[in-house]
């Protein structure tokens, strides 16, 4: 019950954060795509808090493995909270979600490791229509924004 609070105030602490000197982007950029997708709320909390909008909007390009709320509601309550407090952790938590370059999905089958910007590897396996990134699933794919690709998955990468 306290995670389902705790997340719940996180969605609604998001207009809180847009309207607090934070603008919500605008267009097709990463960021825009994340902050007009209310299955990413969370992500965009998180996302602003750590400072990440503006980069997220710049030129990239960027493959992002975008964890949906449900994937942060996994989070244990206490952990979120932790992060969401720390923006320098929080902030190396979402670059490792982030790969450089635009990478589909046709091309990340044929990869077994990628290089995240936050300098870490994630692995990948493909297992029959399957791919996992580390312990999360991808769940849809080649969502194209303006600066990149966003490929959503089911669990929070942790470094």
């Amino acid at each position: 019950m306290k995670k389902i609070f705790v997340l719940t105030a996180l969605m609604f602490a998001t207009p809180a954060f847009a309207g607090g000197g934070s603008a919500v982007p605008t267009g097709n950029t990463i960021a825009a795509i994340v902050a007009n997708d209310p299955n990413f709320s969370t992500l965009l909390t998180a996302v602003q808090a750590a400072g990440l909008a503006s980069t997220l909007s710049s030129a990239g390009p960027f493959t992002v493995f975008a964890p949906t709320n449900a994937a942060f509601a996994k989070v244990p309550q206490d952990q979120l909270n932790a992060l969401l407090n720390d923006p320098a952790a929080l902030k190396a938590l979402l670059l490792y979600h982030v790969v450089p370059g635009r990478v589909t999905a046709a091309q990340v089958v044929n990869l077994s490791t990628a290089k995240t910007v936050n300098g870490a590897n994630v692995t990948i396996a493909v297992n029959g229509g399957t791919v996992t990134i580390n312990d999360s699933t991808v769940t849809q794919t080649d969502i194209a924004a303006s600066n990149g690709i966003i490929h959503v998955i089911d669990t929070v990468l942790m470094p």
